[in-house]
């Protein structure tokens, strides 16, 4: 069989997992429910939009980014800042503050750069310091009345500026316009760092841009949580068809209840949109990969010191493949954000949108676009299953324990990690005998 025909046969297999989820009676292996399916593949495809991401910087440049967990949230904020309603009062309140004291820490750090660079030595030792602190005072001076006006605005409902009230689509792009700053800040600060001082650094910085969302009320409402996120067109809700006659006589002529139809109805559209988003991005990628900057990426991954000999800018296109990737993660957080209908803050952390995503990455196959999708759906899948068949396996193992036992009660207790342990068997098995992944890069 060709690699053509394997890559067939493996998403065919995916697709039959899912049918198979969704048609198959309620039994240890399968739920027997649609619904169950329609969700699996509706995040299964957000994931696969956010391996791409990680595989345009690790598998076309090489790149290890160990922060996406701070992009995917970045990218989230988008949907409050857009498509929410603003909060009343708020702005009038600490916004022009708030905007002050941004300009003071842009005119701080471009003043302090300014003299690092045309200053003589003994005047910037002096002068540059000075300007940070003075500008940070002036930062907080302008900064802590304005939060604390805003967060004061209808506290119980809302307490932070809100958003615009604009379609929630329009929110997806500007995600990545979100996470391609952010990136472009941490690239110009820790691209120039060897690839393991790289990882380290994003790292932080992925943490330190979720505990800012997790604390700046005025921004997100932090843990407070901001909820209900409009919906994209042309997804309604569900109570609205329940209330239609006309959708009710449909579900009953198909046998369903509407509360079952308007679920799958609502699902089903979400999964159109998202399949549009992967497919447009897919497009792209193999355009890009495929195309000379595709070929000079992989020519600079696989050698920097020949590309920098021929004349290539090794940081700049570091930067550009960062950005680039960074913005894809951060679409992905503003469909993740539109999908849940909330926002979350403190449900960002590094075993999902960091740890789960490399594996994906890893499993499909690293530097291969479809790979990226094919392992994004397969891994999520299995993460999604285990959190079922962890008890049941535990149940199994321990059935001929007697009860009370210590050792009974402690794997039956343990049954809730098998997550973490079924990840970790899956990625050293694929690196043990298939160290390129189901669909390895050409």
């Amino acid at each position: 069989m060709t690699l053509n025909y394997r890559n067939i046969a493996l998403f065919a297999g995916m697709a039959l997992l899912l049918v198979l989820e969704g048609a198959s009676a309620k039994n240890a292996i399968f739920s027997g429910s649609w619904d169950t399916s329609l969700g699996i593949l509706n995040v299964g495809l957000i994931s696969a939009v956010l391996a791409l991401g990680v595989n345009i910087q690790w598998g076309y440049a090489g790149l290890f980014n160990a922060g996406v967990v701070g992009f995917v949230a970045i990218g989230g904020l988008a949907p409050v800042l857009v498509a929410m309603p603003a909060n009343p009062g708020a702005f009038s309140a600490g916004g022009i503050g708030l905007a002050a004291a941004f300009a003071a820490a842009v005119a701080t750090v471009w003043l302090a750069i300014l003299v690092n660079r045309r200053a003589s030595l003994q005047v910037r030792l002096i002068a540059v310091p000075l300007i940070l602190i003075g500008g940070f005072l002036l930062y907080r001076a302008l900064f802590g009345p304005a939060t604390t006006a805003i967060e004061a605005v209808n506290t119980a409902a809302a307490g932070n500026l809100g958003g615009l009230g604009l379609p929630v689509v329009l929110a997806w792009p500007v995600g990545a316009v979100f996470a391609a700053g952010a990136a472009w800040v941490v690239g110009k600060t820790a691209l120039g760092l060897r690839s393991d001082y790289l990882a380290i650094a994003t790292l932080g910085i992925g943490e330190i841009i979720v505990s800012v969302l997790r604390n700046e009320e005025w921004l997100a409402r932090g843990v407070l949580n901001v909820n209900g996120i409009p919906r994209p067109w042309p997804v309604p809700r569900e109570i609205d068809l329940q209330s239609s006659a006309d959708f009710v006589a449909r579900a009953a002529s198909l046998g369903l209840d509407p509360v079952s139809a308007s679920t799958l109805t609502v699902k089903l559209l979400y999964s159109a949109l998202f399949l549009i988003v992967l497919l447009v991005l897919i497009w792209l990628t193999q355009k890009a990969l495929s195309s000379p900057w595709g070929r000079m990426m992989r020519a600079i991954r696989d050698n920097e010191t020949a590309a920098a000999a021929m004349g290539k800018n090794i940081t700049r296109r570091h930067l550009q493949v960062f950005i680039l990737g960074s913005a894809v993660c951060g679409l992905a957080g503003a469909m993740m954000i539109t999908l849940d209908g909330q926002m979350t803050p403190g449900s960002y952390n590094p075993l999902r949108y960091t740890f789960l995503i490399w594996v994906m990455v890893i499993v499909g196959g690293s530097g291969n676009n479809f790979g990226s999708v094919l392992g994004a759906m397969l891994i999520w899948y299995l993460y999604t299953k285990a959190e079922s068949w962890g008890p049941q396996l535990m149940a199994f193992v321990t059935s001929g324990m007697a009860d009370g036992s210590a050792i009974k009660a402690h794997l039956l207790a343990s049954a809730e990690q098998m997550r973490l342990l079924t990840m970790g068997l899956i990625l050293l098995l694929v690196l043990r005998f298939s160290p390129r992944g189901l669909i390895p890069e050409k």
